[in-house]
């Protein structure tokens, strides 16, 4: 029996009246089950807001990943809104907390789909899709060539080789618009691969890293203000 109705149930058939006042009181078992009811209300809601967290899924440093601060991905998060325009369509690619973000933000009218390695990210239903960098356009088949409004990828290695192949990626889904974060030691590769520009805006994340992070595009965007 589901707990709402054991709640009712117990509340209907322990419920007393106190021979002072004839005020309706309840029973030790009825105020149990209503406490058991507000907190599995609680931890369903909690559920929902953590699932799409930043941090709700942990950082594993075998697979380089190291999650943006929550600043930082909702500054992204709101730059691609913006640029992917109304009803709009984004790919993120190796960047789960900027998906994340969205997600908290699903007020907008857009769609966002995590393109990711880890399969910890299944959870998120239709909307993820495993991505091997290594094996760059095995991608569903509902994903037709330059269909995605915006792609914004943060690709998990500071290497040519893995640049390259995730640019293919970018390339063949963009439509046009592609906002990427990497290492400031890859602006001449992002420049050459993609045809993008370093912004003024420095993500930051959660924990520190060695190397200097920067974001890159190749639009008009508020990053550079």
């Amino acid at each position: 029996m589901k707990l709402h109705k054991r709640f009712s149930l117990a509340f209907r058939e322990a419920a007393m009246f106190d021979s002072d006042d004839d005020s309706p009181q309840l029973s030790a078992q009825a105020l149990a089950a209503l406490q058991e009811f507000y907190l599995e209300q609680q931890q369903k809601e909690t559920s929902v807001v953590d699932k799409f967290s930043v941090g709700a899924i942990e950082e594993d440093w075998q697979l380089s990943q190291f999650w943006y601060s929550k600043e930082t991905a909702e500054r992204l998060a709101k730059e691609v809104i913006s640029a992917a325009g109304k009803g709009g369509k984004i790919a993120c690619i190796s960047a789960p907390s900027i998906y994340q973000k969205l997600k908290e933000l699903q007020n907008e009218d857009f769609s966002a789909f995590v393109l990711e390695y880890d399969r910890r990210f299944s959870v998120y239903g239709d909307e993820f899709v495993f991505y091997d960098y290594k094996n760059p356009l095995n991608l569903p088949e509902h994903f037709e060539p330059n269909s995605f409004d915006i792609v914004v990828a943060d690709p998990p290695y500071l290497s040519e080789e893995c640049l390259s192949k995730t640019a293919q990626t970018v390339k063949f889904l963009t439509k046009g618009k592609i906002l990427l974060c990497t290492g400031a030691v890859m602006e001449e590769q992002a420049a050459k691969l993609l045809g993008l520009r370093v912004c003024k805006f420095i993500p930051k994340h959660n924990r520190s890293l060695a190397n200097e992070f920067r974001c890159y595009v190749n639009y008009e965007s508020s990053l550079d203000s």
